[in-house]
């Protein structure tokens, strides 16, 4: 392959959608301080972040195009953090029962040997149904969501939170936007079905 793809991702989550690609990918941790600077939006920061982990596979390849994603949920205006406890996660929750949450999730390609970096926004949003607190508290306990922004895994046990999904790509939840990706990946020149390996009988 012409460009390897390098995902700058420990995620087991973005790992699996990079593989719906059916090509080959490096990964490494960007480890990046993911703190917002003051008075910077929620999508300057998912811009900036999703750069800076992609521009980061620099200090580790020589060539390659990197992949970055960071997402925030933000809802009435203010950015939602991941919850880290059970107590966090329930507030959340509850916040979120029968509202309108927005996801924002940046997405970079980062050419290495070019030195050019490509970055867009996907939005998404996620409508709640109205929960119980015993609902939600059964949730918690069953998924422990609290390494996930917005305190659910919309690719496990999180979809039963849902009255609907406004969005144009569902993988974007989970926090890799595969169709605007492959879109970018084309404009390095790399097209993912014609990349494709041949199956031999």
């Amino acid at each position: 392959m012409k460009h390897p793809l390098i995902l700058a991702s420990s995620s087991p989550f973005r790992q699996s959608l990079l593989q719906k690609f059916n090509l080959p990918f490096s990964t490494f941790s960007p480890n990046i301080d993911e703190t917002a600077l003051p008075n910077e939006t929620s999508e300057q920061l998912v811009m900036r972040l999703s750069e800076g982990k992609a521009r980061a596979a620099c200090n580790h390849f020589d060539q390659g195009l990197a992949i970055g994603s960071d997402q925030v949920a933000v809802f009435n205006g203010q950015i939602l953090g991941k919850p880290h406890n059970k107590e966090n996660a329930l507030k959340q929750l509850a916040l979120f029962s029968g509202q309108t949450v927005t996801f924002l999730t940046g997405l970079c390609v980062y050419d290495i040997a070019s030195n050019k970096a490509k970055t867009l926004i996907e939005p998404f949003e996620v409508v709640f149904r109205t929960l119980t607190k015993a609902q939600i508290d059964a949730y918690c306990d069953a998924e422990q969501p609290y390494n996930c922004a917005g305190s659910f895994k919309s690719e496990g046990l999180g979809i039963c939170l849902f009255e609907k999904l406004n969005g144009d790509d569902p993988n974007s939840l989970i926090g890799l936007p595969l169709i605007k990706l492959s879109q970018l990946l084309a404009e390095f020149n790399l097209d993912i079905l014609a990349e494709q390996p041949k199956l031999t009988n």
